[in-house]
């Protein structure tokens, strides 16, 4: 698919799943209303107010000018800042869903021109694009954090785990409203898609697919069993340079470096150490099968495609493995969905930082193979589907 038919879905789409998180954000403060609680229960409400809070334009309790409450550090000399605060804070959403919009249409512009949703490919693009969302959204948490930490008032005391807190909020919603968008993507290149001239496959040897994708599911697994480990992951933790403005970097390369967490059963039910490992297993298979199948769906392998599908394959991968520890392992009647729903979205500048590696080994992989494979023509019947 050429660019001018790419950019007019994934334009559609950016500015859908901006949309979506700005109104979803504005709901905020519906929640706070009288009755509120007592119609939806105050621990649901809680739970609603930490998916919208990151989204929500207007500026929080503790920056408005004519209230004494706690979280704002007044200026030492006695004077009342927060108007220049708040205005950090303005910056900061509006940095925010610009870098929502800018990051999902360029992510969605690549991604229908090298996997349009025609000929069998459209319930790939629909998943691709959805998890494009979510990454998109994580982005443009970590673009914007440094305005949200600066207009607390104390953005340089322990900033890199206050970067690491702001990054974490606000996962789930770009998930949620991400399904919205990417079916609205796939819709409008469909339609753009008319027309056009066929859309052929990539023909990829089944074997040198089978080579890319273990290649590049490996590099996922030393996130997922190596860097995962509780010794690995407390080693991680545990790192931090002498004093200054970057100690206690702990919880940011936790959270950029591990797709998982993990130990041995010690003494716990082994069943339940089982079905959480279970859901280890699946991200790797569900990574494994993505780069299989990918090289055949791309019109065209090229390496930003192959990463990107290589993100958005561990990102699928990622929600699936936390769609099933939901269903099989904390599914109980005591807790509502909300609840067990809080860990969607964990893990996601994880599978971007591993999942462009992968991507990139993929490619090469890919490459060196169908480069040392003097009977590829006759494997192509064979190709990756």
């Amino acid at each position: 698919m050429t660019y001018g038919r790419a950019v007019i879905p994934a334009l559609i789409g950016g500015l859908l799943l901006t949309a979506l998180l700005w109104w979803a954000g504005a709901t905020a403060d519906a929640l706070r209303l009288p009755g509120s609680g007592d119609q939806l229960g105050a621990e649901r409400v809680a739970e609603l107010q930490s998916w919208l809070a990151p989204w929500a334009y207007d500026p929080p309790a503790f920056l408005d000018a004519g209230a004494m409450v706690s979280g704002y550090v007044a200026d030492t000399m006695g004077g009342d800042d927060r108007g220049h605060y708040a205005g950090l804070y303005t910056t900061g959403l509006q940095i925010r869903y610009g870098t929502v919009l800018v990051a999902h249409v360029l992510g969605a512009l690549l991604l229908v021109r090298r996997l349009p949703p025609v000929r069998g490919r459209t319930a790939a693009a629909f998943l691709a694009l959805w998890a494009w969302g979510a990454v998109a959204g994580t982005l443009a948490l970590a673009v914007s954090a440094p305005w949200l930490i600066a207009s607390t008032g104390h953005g340089s005391y322990r900033f890199l785990p206050q970067l690491a807190s702001v990054i974490a909020s606000g996962r789930q919603l770009p998930v949620a409203v991400g399904l919205v968008a990417a079916a609205a993507t796939v819709l409008v290149a469909r339609i753009t898609a008319r027309g056009a001239e066929p859309l052929p496959r990539t023909d990829v040897p089944a074997r040198a697919a089978r080579l890319a994708a273990t290649a590049g599911t490996a590099v996922i697994a030393l996130s997922v069993v190596v860097l995962s480990y509780h010794s690995a992951a407390a080693a991680l933790q545990e790192f931090s340079p002498d004093g200054g403005f970057l100690s206690e970097p702990g919880d940011l390369l936790r959270q950029w470096l591990l797709l998982g967490a993990w130990s041995g059963p010690e003494g716990g039910p082994l069943g339940e150490w089982l079905l959480y490992r279970a859901s280890d297993v699946l991200l790797l298979v569900v990574v494994w099968w993505a780069l299989r199948t990918l090289p055949g769906l791309l019109t065209r392998a090229t390496l930003p495609a192959m990463a990107a599908g290589a993100v958005c394959a561990t990102v699928l991968g990622l929600l699936a493995s936390q769609l099933l520890r939901i269903a099989v392992v904390q599914a109980g009647p005591q807790q509502g969905l909300l609840h067990f729903s809080a860990g969607i979205g964990n893990g996601v500048p994880a599978a971007l930082t591993f999942g462009l590696a992968a991507g990139a080994v993929a490619t090469t992989v890919l490459r060196l193979s169908l480069r040392g494979a003097p009977n590829a023509a006759a494997e192509a019947p064979n190709a990756a589907a």
